[in-house]
């Protein structure tokens, strides 16, 4: 493909995606298919462009909610997916009611699939080197044709600037097209926020997705996730660590979106009746 048919390619992309974002509790969601949105990550990773995309669920949007600079990291993030269902549902309420699920583990088991036929090679950062090494056993046995660009787990302290150049050059080196990162959020966000521009390869946090991948953690049934209850399943997996997250993002998220749909809601009832004032306005100077 010419440079010129690959800007061009690009562009189409772009005005797709500005025609199609929902606000959702004040934060940019794309209201795009799993299917959309998959080709354009692919497409940008076949220019090695350097983008940015967050896998939004309630956890992350409140979170920007109460951190200012998260929600700048979200609103300048290239894509914006809907990974929970309560997100999905707010959109279709909004005015997008195509809109599916594009969850972190559909996003993941989806790039391994379509990779290798857009010879477009994979690599994987943060996380565990046991958890990496179980994927990469996976990777093996379910999807022999994608090539794994690199796997590199990173320590839990922030990295030297000598640390963090090796890594840039490291995956800039391998000829990856996208790198997936999982070191939980908001640090993975931010991480890729920061190397926009530095990394040449389409960038998406996907938290969770690699235990899960890896098979040390279970996904919820097909039925629960499609109802929304797959926060459920992972609170009896996980009540330690999740009880108080779920505590303190779900109430108020409900609260917000509900706000938001009541205020929508009044908003378009307020311009119906003014138009309908108008119409009977002129026509009564019409007849008179």
């Amino acid at each position: 493909m010419s440079l010129a048919l690959a800007t061009v390619t690009t562009e189409k992309y772009y005005l797709q995606i500005v025609k199609t974002v929902v606000n959702v509790i004040d934060l940019p969601v794309t209201a795009l298919s799993l299917k959309e949105q998959l080709e354009i990550i692919l497409n940008w990773a076949s220019h090695f462009e350097s983008k940015t995309v967050c896998v939004a669920n309630v956890h992350m949007l409140m979170e920007a909610c109460k951190n200012p600079n998260f929600s700048t990291v979200l609103k300048d993030a290239d894509l914006v997916t809907p990974d929970g269902m309560p997100l999905v549902w707010i959109m279709k309420l909004m005015g997008a009611p195509w809109q599916n699920r594009v969850a972190g583990m559909d996003i993941l088991l989806s790039l391994c699939h379509l990779a290798p036929k857009r010879n477009t090679s994979l690599f994987f950062l943060g996380s565990t080197t046991k958890i990496l090494e179980k994927m990469k056993e996976e990777i093996h046995d379910k999807f022999p044709d994608l090539q794994i660009a690199g796997m590199e787990s990173l320590p839990f302290r922030p990295l030297t600037e000598e640390e963090d150049r090796a890594i840039i050059q490291k995956i800039n080196s391998s000829g990856a097209g996208v790198v997936l990162v999982s070191l939980g959020c908001p640090k993975q966000e931010y991480w890729i926020d920061q190397h926009k521009g530095k990394i040449h390869a389409v960038m998406i946090g996907l938290g969770g997705a690699f235990p899960v991948f890896a098979g040390i953690h279970k996904r919820a049934p097909f039925w629960m996730r499609n109802m929304g209850l797959e926060w459920l399943y992972r609170l009896i997996q996980e009540p330690r660590r999740l009880w108080y997250r779920y505590l303190t993002t779900i109430p108020p998220f409900l609260f917000l979106a509900s706000v938001q749909l009541i205020t929508s809601r009044l908003s378009i009832w307020q311009r119906t009746t003014n138009l309908w004032s108008q119409f009977v306005n002129k026509t009564a100077t019409n007849k008179a």
